[in-house]
């Protein structure tokens, strides 16, 4: 049994087309159908069904689905073992992640850490949801994870950084240089809401204020959502860690009280950690109580 056949079928179904499987893993889209074909025939039913438009999972593949991700994870846990049985600063380290961190953070930490264990290699995944990040974690999909703190699964999580939220408004707003924001604005100024599911403590702090905002907009990535604000369509409430370096000219103001999100790296259980994702979490540790803030 070749695992590799296994892990392009997972890459395929997530990327949802044999191209950008392809571009992700590196190999040609032949290659990558031709693998695909050879599972199909091997475990003799149907996994993918093929259009124009891509690839989607039939019944039998939906069906497979989480005993394949069950039996890569396996392989992977193995792996790592092997590795650190061998003493060895090698591996491959898979690390889920969400947007800030991910533009804010991760490259840096990579950059660093590349210079320290030049043999060890990352995978990094970017989740859509905070929940989609802890059940990766939770499931083995990944070694360990940047996520929301408290954990819901209750995972091993280590805090990493208090992350303020903020008001953001245009650079021409008339409560640009406010301190705070004004609660009375930030009631009937036209929202622009971060999607349902993120936005957990930016709902918290709602209700703490006592107030509902002005939703007039609801959109998925920060990015977005700060152009949108440059724009004047808008206000919005947001972590100081998604507003930090933003490609659109906004403000960021004080909010009328003090609320925080606290980010955090989990894993699933740290007694049974690679050496390299164990050296991984405790990099990134030391390197956010160093340069969290810049």
């Amino acid at each position: 049994m070749s695992i590799t056949k296994y892990q392009i079928f997972l890459k395929t179904a997530a990327c949802g087309s044999f191209s950008k499987a392809a571009e992700a893993m590196n190999f040609t889209q032949s290659g990558i159908s031709h693998a695909v074909n050879s599972l199909e025939n091997e475990l003799g039913v149907t996994l993918l069904s093929r259009n124009r438009g891509g690839v989607v999972l039939t019944a039998d593949g939906r069906a497979l689905l989480p005993r394949i991700e069950q039996l890569c994870a396996a392989h992977h846990a193995m792996m790592q073992t092997v590795e650190s049985l061998k003493g060895m600063d090698t591996g491959l380290v898979k690390v889920a992640t969400f947007s800030s961190v991910s533009s804010q953070w991760l490259p840096r930490i990579l950059k660093s850490f590349g210079g320290l264990y030049p043999n060890i290699e990352f995978e990094v995944v970017t989740g859509d949801f905070y929940d989609q990040i802890e059940n990766w974690v939770f499931s083995g999909a990944v070694d360990c994870g940047f996520l929301r703190l408290p954990s819901a699964k209750h995972l091993q999580a280590y805090a990493l950084h208090r992350d303020e939220l903020q008001v953001i408004v245009p650079c021409d707003h008339p409560y640009a240089d406010a301190d705070p924001f004004p609660l009375s604005e930030l009631a009937t100024e036209p929202f622009i809401r971060l999607e349902e599911g993120e936005d957990y403590e930016i709902t918290a702090a709602f209700d703490k204020l006592g107030i509902r905002p002005n939703v007039k907009y609801t959109a998925r990535e920060d990015r977005t959502m700060l152009a949108m604000v440059s724009e004047g369509l808008g206000i919005s409430l947001l972590p100081e860690l998604m507003v930090r370096n933003s490609p659109s000219p906004v403000k960021a103001c004080p909010a009328p009280r003090r609320f925080f999100r606290t980010i955090g790296i989990a894993v699933k259980d740290k007694k049974a950690l690679s050496k390299s994702t164990r050296l991984f979490v405790d990099y990134v540790r030391a390197w956010v109580a160093e340069n969290g803030d810049k």
